[in-house]
């Protein structure tokens, strides 16, 4: 017995259709159609439509003779002879209607006065045995069961509905007011332990996991509907069983209850134990006798065999099946083959020894090489800046992932409603037994504007909202025109920025900055102008680097208060400041936003001076460390270190706003913002040429919400030099809100050792970890 079998999603089984060829031919012969003729038609019916006669066959035709199927003698003989004289009845004339009633009004007189049916009857109708009575008039009258009616009780008016008995029927068992309706059940499935291979815990849980019977909690609200889900059930673990490679498996069900349950006090039994029982018979697992993948010679030539998993004597599972045949899809275009396709599997099994031949037929299409670029649609840019996008030059071998490498620098624009990128075949060829591949870039421009706003607040910084305008196109291609305000309790600000992405190489962003900015902290009150250009190679969330930098200059105008030791009060300076910057990062982490594992390491020098009076040159520098271990899935043990100097001028040359501070959310939490260092005679910061700072957090994420511990550390310094003495500690708990875009977190800190003025409680509200 050999049957071919196809595995599609989870293992479905072609039947076999036989159709009968006799049937076939009786359903194409009509039976003749049946026309009357005029003759034939009512005098008052419409004239029936002209309707074709049949053509005679000509006078030469030859017709074949048919022979009859029985000899007319013979049909002759088997007629019996109808005659009157064989029958004298049929010469006798119809019998009137009138005759009719009166034989039957008669035999209704002659049972009223008790003669022999027999004898009285004649030839008058009877009803189970009983002669049929004739009603006044003469027409007979219907027998209703085994008593005629009269004429006088079909004329007898209907009793009053008052009269009727209404008593209420009284059952065996009083009804329980109490009782449920619902049937409460169990699940049996015997016989999957006798599958072999190992196979039935695994075949049981996923049938525990889609049956209906086990999603309805053990309640049904009938007996229907117990059934109902059995009947699915069946034909799933058919399937599952099937999609395992048992093909020949028999699945029963059945409906078992148990004996009744004893009532309460004494009462009667009522309810019984219902147990919805599959019986399965899993019978032989078959297994591949041999593999065939029939495709023309590839480029190397082990190509498909070498990436295809199947080996013969495994089982036939649907879904290493189906991985397989995925595997061979994925492979190909990434290694030359962009138009290849996979046919349709043929299985064909044999019953006698268990064993399937599986035939895959490939066409592996033309090898390909990358060629231009075209792109059509409603275009956001064209196609020469799709090809600084583009990770391939014209004649690489084609690679199927830096096609979806494009795909998604597309996207990650912004700059579409749509897009799409596929191979079209040129026909030209490219050497080597390819031809050149031309990449289609289908565009559907989108909405280039944005409107974008976050809130935050900190103790010491206050309450700070952001909100920005951007035009992502202003400046074709991807030349963004920025607008960005800061409305805060602590600062104020206004900012133009002219961004172009992609400029020039892939990831690379030119920016053109300008602000103005209005400062009042407790470390100084400033009213700043910027102006910046910056160049920068950055990680996004769609392409996380693991190397990036960013250069630029910026010239600064600010007015700025100081403390003036001297005096002994606060007074305002001016500051022109022109610098440079530079900046190097190595990320190792598995998250730009919410890393889990790995490290960070970030150095970043501003080389810089001051324009006012003499040029007095400086240079800032800061290293910035993190790393995350994973504890358990759940449980992420996190830590960083911060040190910073600037060496070149005294503290005293320096523009407050360019000192270094540590203190707030983003540095040591507990205490608030700029608050640690050296203090003036007013306890206010006055900031420092050097800091240190170090934390470590445990944090802990169930579902979307996390909860953190943490401990903070740091001091600012009047030295360039930082010293790591009198650190000041932090401690606190935050929570988190896990989101899309990155968790957003709360943290409620207090300072450890607190001294005078320091606040007892200090709460962060911002987007991201704290690191």
């Amino acid at each position: 017995m050999r049957r071919r079998r196809q595995l599609i999603l989870t293992a479905s089984l072609f039947g076999l259709a036989w159709t009968s060829v006799a049937a076939a031919q009786q359903a194409d012969v009509a039976p003749p159609a049946v026309v009357p003729t005029v003759a034939q038609q009512a005098p008052d019916a419409e004239p029936l439509p002209d309707i074709a006669a049949p053509t005679p066959p000509p006078p030469e035709a030859q017709l074949p003779e048919v022979a009859p199927i029985i000899p007319d003698e013979e049909f002759k003989s088997a007629i019996p002879p109808i005659s009157a004289e064989d029958d004298p009845e049929l010469d006798k004339p119809l019998e009137s209607i009138a005759e009719f009633e009166r034989r039957q009004a008669e035999a209704a007189k002659a049972k009223a006065a008790g003669t022999p049916a027999e004898t009285a009857a004649g030839d008058v109708p009877q009803v189970d045995g009983a002669p049929v009575p004739a009603l006044a008039d003469g027409d007979s009258v219907e027998a209703i069961g085994d008593a005629p009616i009269s004429d006088a009780e079909l004329a007898a008016p209907l009793p009053p509905l008052d009269s009727f008995d209404v008593t209420p029927v009284e059952f065996a068992e009083p009804e329980d007011k109490n009782e449920t309706r619902t049937i409460h059940y169990a699940v049996k499935v015997n016989g999957l332990a006798a599958a072999d291979d190992g196979t039935d815990a695994d075949l049981a849980d996923l049938f525990d996991d889609l049956s209906a019977l086990h999603d309805g909690d053990g309640k049904a609200d009938n007996f229907a509907m117990l059934r109902a889900r059995l009947s699915a059930d069946s034909e799933l673990m058919s399937r599952i069983l099937a999609s395992e490679g048992y093909y020949d498996a028999v699945v029963e069900t059945r409906i078992d209850r148990g004996e009744a349950e004893a009532g309460a006090n004494g009462a009667a039994a009522r309810n019984r134990s219902i147990t919805a029982v599959i019986d399965v018979k899993p019978g032989v697992r078959y297994t591949f006798s041999d593999i065939v993948i029939d495709a023309k010679p590839t480029i190397p030539p082990g190509l498909i065999h070498d990436n295809f998993p199947l080996v013969i004597g495994e089982p036939i599972v649907a879904q290493r099946v189906q991985g397989a045949e995925a595997a061979i899809a994925l492979k190909l275009p990434q290694e030359g083959y962009p138009f290849a396709k996979i046919g349709q599997r043929d299985i064909l099994l044999d019953g006698d020894t268990g064993k399937g031949l599986y035939t895959l037929p490939v066409d592996i299409g033309a090898r390909g090489c990358f060629g231009g670029i075209e792109a059509v649609g409603k275009l956001a840019f064209d196609a020469d800046h799709v090809d600084i996008l583009a990770r391939f030059k014209r004649g690489d071998l084609y690679d199927s992932r830096k096609v979806d490498d494009l795909r998604q620098a597309l996207v990650a624009t912004g700059l579409f409603a749509t897009v799409a990128v596929e191979p079209q075949p040129t026909g030209e060829s490219a050497g080597d037994d390819s031809e050149y591949v031309t990449m289609l870039v289908t565009q559907q421009a989108g909405p280039p504007r944005t409107i974008a706003a976050n809130a935050g607040y900190g103790t010491g910084q206050g309450i700070r909202l952001e909100g920005s305008w951007t035009h992502r196109n202003f400046f074709p291609p991807e030349g963004a025109l920025i607008g960005r305000a800061v409305a805060g309790t602590k600062e104020q600000s206004l900012g133009v920025t002219m961004r172009r992405s992609n400029a020039g190489r892939r990831d690379r962003t030119f920016e053109l900055i300008t602000e103005a900015t209005r400062s009042r902290y407790n470390a100084f009150n400033a009213i700043t102008g910027r102006v910046a250009a910056r160049v920068s190679y950055d990680s996004t969330p769609i392409w996380q680097k693991k190397l990036t930098y960013a250069f630029g200059a910026e010239l600064i105008a600010t007015r700025e208060d100081d403390y003036d030791f001297a005096l002994g009060q606060r007074v305002n300076d001016f500051y022109t400041i022109l610098g440079l910057n530079g900046q190097v990062g190595i990320d190792r982490t598995d998250n730009l936003l919410d890393p889990t594992k790995g490290f960070r390491l970030t150095a970043r020098v501003e080389p810089e001076g001051s324009l006012a009076g003499r040029f007095s040159p400086y240079a800032r520098t800061q290293v910035d460390a993190s790393g995350y271990y994973p504890v358990t899935d759940s449980i992420v043990l996190a830590g960083r270190v911060r040190v910073g100097s600037i060496v070149g001028a005294a503290r005293e040359r320096l523009a407050p706003s360019r000192r270094f501070y540590a203190g707030g959310g983003g540095s040591v939490r507990g205490f608030g913002y700029q608050e640690l260092g050296p203090k003036d005679p007013n306890n206010d910061p006055i900031g420092g040429r050097s800091l240190n700072e170090a934390a470590v957090e445990a944090r802990y994420r169930f579902g979307n919400y996390g909860i953190v511990g943490f401990l903070d550390a740091g001091q600012v310094y009047r030295g360039s030099t930082p010293d790591f003495s009198g650190l000041r500690y932090g401690a606190g708990i935050g929570g988190r809100f896990y989101t899309n875009f990155g968790p957003m977190r709360l943290d409620i800190a207090t300072p450890l050792g607190r001294r005078p003025g320091e606040a007892r409680v200090t709460v962060y509200v911002s987007i991201g970890q704290a690191f």
